[in-house]
């Protein structure tokens, strides 16, 4: 039990709100390096190997124009609102709070499980170094690592994030310096030099590059890539912790797509060409084989000795990366939703430094499932982990975007003008329509895989959180009352920070 004396004591009487500690640099790397993880550095030779070099660089070229799309739109109301909880509170206001209720939990849980994820995956990794040793062990210890950078500060979140980010920037910038003097031949390597991978056939299945499958590889495909650009709508959750949202968050925004959809359709681009669909070892690297990396295999052939282990090195500081983004967008998503009511008052909490330390506690619960990875085995609960996250990052794009179109359309009908707006996102209405149709496409169709051979657990894990989310909003409605929000009655103002803070 707490002592009652503790409300009496002068820090408990402060008030205590999150702080804005983060700057523009941060704001940029932290989407960056939050979408540069084991997707680019892993599973790009698995998607190569599954649609063809062709299929590869239509389904991440497709879910590169959704996430545009979906971060101007984020850019436009986090620019205008800088609050707390962004998605969930721009659901609230603009949709139906029922729909900000579903999608805030939905994101939580994702968020967490891509925390999970990567614990799995950095304990795998690691393992190239031991091997032997136990997953669970390993991903304890950077469990603990990521507690400790989260609980801090902002600041200290965002210092880290940022040197994370910066290093997997610099090698990726490298490897394309390297594979673009490979293939002109002024760097030499075994291996295609020229072009001839993209219209390979495969002697033994007959299937012909650049496109294999038809449109089901690319399909297939989808959710990967979606897996791959996740975490960059982070920047609207990080506005409300800017020191200048105004600026910083536009900024923030158009630097990070264009870099984003180079580094991984160029990736795609030199991988193929360098390396033949064909190649065996583009499928263990999606199962987790770092020595089978596109990355290591490209720096090995380039005459790099120590590829493996340099890339070993990195990749393990890109999961750390992606678990911190991951970790600290589902804590301040929690912690929202404790503030409205949504999620128990408990987690609401901020210390005097203005973390949630009580929400980021309850994310590190949920994601130390990871500890039982050795259980069932660590590809499997890998894999489970990928798609339940990957899942709830698309619907997450999905409440974006159809929270601006709905955004939009209430503030012309309030009698606003855009000219109020700091930063408007372009192609509107028809950007936003074509995230919409995308993301319900693959939230239904990109798994679709499950149903050729059927089995519970890959259902689950792959589907179990739509039909969940349509029980969730629609007992809320009913509980709860509440209605689809009418334009006229949207509510566009900044709420006080006052507002916002809890009480520890």
């Amino acid at each position: 039990m707490e002592n009652n004396n503790l409300n009496n004591h002068p820090d408990m009487q402060e008030e205590r709100v999150l702080k804005r500690g983060l700057k523009a640099r941060h704001l940029t790397m932290i989407a960056i390096g939050g979408s540069i993880g084991t997707g680019l550095f892993l599973a790009m030779g698995g998607t190569i190997r599954d649609a063809g070099p062709g299929g590869a660089m239509l389904a991440y070229a497709i879910m590169g124009i959704v996430v545009y799309f979906m971060m101007t739109s984020l850019g436009e109301m986090a620019t205008k609102l800088p609050i707390p909880g962004a998605f969930t509170s721009y659901a609230e206001r603009f949709v139906d709070p029922a729909w900000g209720f579903t999608n805030g939990w939905a994101y939580w849980f994702g968020s967490s499980m891509t925390v999970c994820a990567e614990l799995i995956a950095g304990a795998i990794i690691i393992k190239y170094w031991f091997p032997g040793t136990n997953t669970s062990l390993w991903a304890m210890l950077f469990l603990a690592i990521l507690l400790a950078i989260n609980l801090f500060s902002v600041k200290g979140f965002g210092e880290a994030e940022y040197w994370f980010a910066g290093i997997k920037v610099v090698v990726t910038i490298l490897f394309l310096i390297v594979s673009v003097l490979m293939i002109v031949g002024i760097m030499k390597g075994t291996g295609s030099h020229g072009f001839e991978n993209w219209t390979l056939t495969d002697p033994e299945t007959g299937d012909k590059a650049p496109f294999l499958h038809g449109f089901g590889g690319v399909m297939g495909i989808f959710m990967v890539a979606a897996f791959s650009f996740s975490n960059t709508e982070i920047v609207g959750l990080s506005a409300a912790e800017s020191e200048n949202p105004k600026k910083d968050v536009p900024k923030a925004i158009r630097s990070v797509f264009w870099r984003l959809l180079i580094f991984y359709l160029g990736t795609i681009f030199v991988v193929a060409t360098l390396i033949p669909f064909t190649e065996p070892t583009l499928l263990e690297a999606a199962e987790d084989n770092v020595a089978a990396s596109p990355f290591t295999i490209i720096f090995e052939r380039a005459g790099f000795a120590a590829a493996a282990s340099v890339m070993n090195a990195v990749i393990l500081t890109s999961v750390l990366s992606c678990g911190n983004s991951s970790l600290y967008s589902a804590s301040r998503t929690l912690q929202h939703m404790a503030e409205r009511g949504d999620a128990p008052k408990f987690f609401a909490g901020l210390t005097k430094n203005g973390v949630p330390a009580r929400a980021i506690i309850a994310t590190a619960v949920v994601a130390a499932s990871a500890f039982g990875a050795s259980l069932l085995g660590d590809g499997v609960a890998y894999t489970a982990a990928y798609y339940l996250c990957g899942i709830a990052g698309v619907y997450n794009w999905l409440t974006i975007s159809m929270s601006h179109y709905r955004f939009r359309k209430g503030w012309v009908k309030q009698g606003h003008s855009l000219d109020e707006l700091q930063y408007t996102s372009p192609f509107f209405p028809y950007g936003q329509i074509f995230a919409i149709v995308v993301c319900i496409a693959v939230c239904f169709g990109a798994n679709w895989w499950v149903f050729v051979d059927f089995n519970w657990f890959d259902f689950i894990t792959c589907y179990a959180i739509i039909p969940l989310s349509v029980v969730m909003f629609f007992v809320y409605k009913k509980v709860k009352g509440t209605k689809w929000v009418k334009y006229e009655d949207m509510d566009f103002t900044e709420p006080e920070e006052k507002n916002i803070s809890a009480i520890l």
